[in-house]
């Protein structure tokens, strides 16, 4: 069980490349997905195209705690580990911040990245406490 979890751990990482791919323009998604430029903190940048590769930096720099993290569950299995917790509380403030507000296309837009991160936090609450 302790692999598995270090793996989900890791694969949740690596979906948060696709994001920072698709927020650096070098692929979509899904068709007609302007997710980020349609977030409330973009909609008064007059430099979509920047905001977007500093969007795909922190995406990557998630992805990357989230590898890290399930790295380190696997050689050493506990949810104490704070970089599991920090990574998932970053993601979760990032996809929040680049939410545009609308009930439309939310899966596209990271909820489901949300809820992994809600149960991997709650997970930590429960297993640390």
């Amino acid at each position: 069980m302790d692999a598995l979890v270090g793996i989900l751990l890791i694969l949740h990482g690596l979906v948060h490349l696709l994001y920072a791919g698709h927020a650096w323009a070098l692929f979509e998604l899904e068709p007609d997905l302007t997710w980020p430029d349609g977030a409330v903190v973009f909609r008064r940048l007059p430099d979509k195209r920047g905001a977007r590769r500093g969007v795909s930096a922190l995406l990557v720099l998630a992805a990357l705690g989230f590898v890290l993290a399930g790295a380190r569950y696997l050689v050493e299995p506990a949810w104490g580990h704070p970089e599991i917790a920090l990574s998932a509380a970053f993601s979760t403030l990032l996809y929040l911040a680049l939410w545009d507000g609308s009930p439309r296309r939310l899966p596209a837009q990271g909820a489901v990245a949300i809820l992994i991160n809600l149960a991997i936090l709650t997970a930590i609450v429960a297993t640390t406490a």
